[in-house]
């Protein structure tokens, strides 16, 4: 087989940190409800409130803020005073400002993969929060193309392979979450490769497909560059 047409990446934990800033703004969110109930409490109505409201909100740091503010006042039953919830919107705000720094070895990875193929971002979440964190990163002239969808199907890669006039079964998708963008770009025909990030969000967790003859795993994403020369 030649060389890929096209090669897809994950932005958030696959080319910066994105989950331990979650976790961090998290472990503030329980301190500040400590009041009102246990750290194990908190942490599983928040995410039961997340997932109720990805239907609404999607993904990223302003649904996160906003299903923090709800499970506050649903754990105080309406008692929650005004300092605190201001304090909970302060945390949402440092989350969407944090600086990005790109993980180690990425920049000089994407550089290589970018010789080899066309780099397309495909990640999922705020389309302004997003944008901005590309754009922070200084990554976003490696790639020739960045697609922000709400979701990560089999469908949303045929569609992003479609535009970029690219063939699945010579494409690849590059990320750190099974659910999202392993599964899905199999599915559409695609190659997969797993770059594990430390912390997964729950809602991401799955299991690897390590048998599948078009998945493979790598501990980072400069390892891609040796296996694809010789990808065949």
């Amino acid at each position: 087989m030649t060389r890929p047409t096209l090669i897809a990446l994950d932005a958030d934990d696959t080319l910066w940190h994105n989950e331990t800033l979650f976790r961090m703004t998290q472990q503030r969110f329980h301190t500040l409800l400590a009041p009102y109930a246990e750290a194990a409490r908190v942490e599983a109505q928040l995410a039961a409130v997340e997932q109720r409201n990805l239907k609404v909100f999607g993904y990223g740091a302003k649904g996160f803020m906003l299903s923090m503010l709800e499970t506050a006042i649903e754990l105080s039953a309406g008692s929650v005073p005004a300092t605190v919830l201001a304090e909970i919107m302060a945390a949402g705000r440092e989350l969407m400002t944090h600086p990005i720094q790109p993980l180690p070895g990425v920049r000089d990875a994407l550089q290589a993969l970018a010789q080899r193929a066309p780099l397309v971002l495909v990640t999922k979440g705020d389309l302004f929060h997003q944008e901005s964190k590309l754009a922070a990163s200084g990554l976003g002239e490696l790639f020739s193309g960045v697609e922000i969808v709400s979701e990560k199907h089999a469908d949303t890669y045929r569609r992003v392979f479609r535009r970029h006039n690219a063939d699945p079964e010579r494409s690849m998708m590059i990320g750190n979450s099974v659910r999202s963008d392993i599964l899905p770009a199999l599915e559409a025909g695609s190659h997969a490769v797993l770059i594990p990030y430390p912390l997964v969000w729950a809602h991401e967790a799955a299991e690897a497909p390590r048998a599948h003859p078009r998945f493979r795993q790598f501990d980072a994403l400069g390892e891609v560059v040796p296996w694809l020369d010789n990808w065949a």
